[in-house]
């Protein structure tokens, strides 16, 4: 990218600033960090923002609330959500209120650097609307019922426990049909899989 996209990083942990900053300037990006979603609020324009990458668990505001204020001032501006493994039903929360995608720790550094390529694909890109949600709902039309229930589990943030234990079915067997829904849908992750089942309203 030779017009060096800004991308606003916002994550409490200096480390993980740093490594994001560095990852991104080597892949082409201008990386601009902010230690909190605040700090980025005030320090930014926000209505010129292209692509925001923030931790989801923050002192102060978190990455949800972050997805909230800036969807409810009106902004156009991608936000992809970093999340440690316990923070998965957040992370969907966060899909739900607009965020675009989230991306689990530990990541592959391709995975991270592929969601901001989509994310600023997709802003110029022409909306989807119908045609998004007649394409979700042709990926999910051969899930069983059972596959559906344990969709649905997940996108309401329970844990595979959870799930199994309101299904009356062994957690392993909640791992199976997990995989059966990746395999089934093509989702590569399970954010791609989160944005299918709401795009279909489930």
């Amino acid at each position: 990218m030779s017009d060096k996209t800004v991308i606003h990083v916002i994550d409490d942990d200096i480390a993980m600033r740093d490594s994001l900053a560095f990852l991104l300037d080597v892949n082409g990006f201008k990386p601009e960090v902010y230690e909190s979603a605040d700090a980025f609020l005030n320090g930014t324009s926000v209505d010129v923002a292209r692509c925001v990458v923030s931790d989801i668990r923050m002192p102060g505001m978190t990455g949800v609330e972050l997805v909230r204020k800036l969807k409810g001032s009106g902004s156009s501006c991608p936000v992809i959500l970093i999340t440690g493994h316990g923070d998965v039903a957040l992370a969907v929360d966060a899909m739900k209120a607009g965020a675009v995608d989230f991306i689990e720790k530990p990541f592959d550094d391709e995975a991270l650097l592929g969601a901001i390529r989509s994310a600023l694909d997709a802003r110029t890109a022409e909306p989807g609307g119908d045609s998004a949600r007649k394409d979700a709902e042709a990926r999910l039309a051969d899930l069983s019922p059972r596959e559906r229930d344990v969709l649905e589990g997940l996108v309401a943030g329970k844990i595979n426990k959870v799930i199994a234990h309101d299904l009356s079915i062994s957690p392993r067997t909640v791992e199976v049909y997990r995989a059966n829904l990746m395999a089934k849908t093509g989702a590569r992750s399970m954010s791609e899989l989160m944005r299918l089942a709401l795009a279909a309203g489930l």
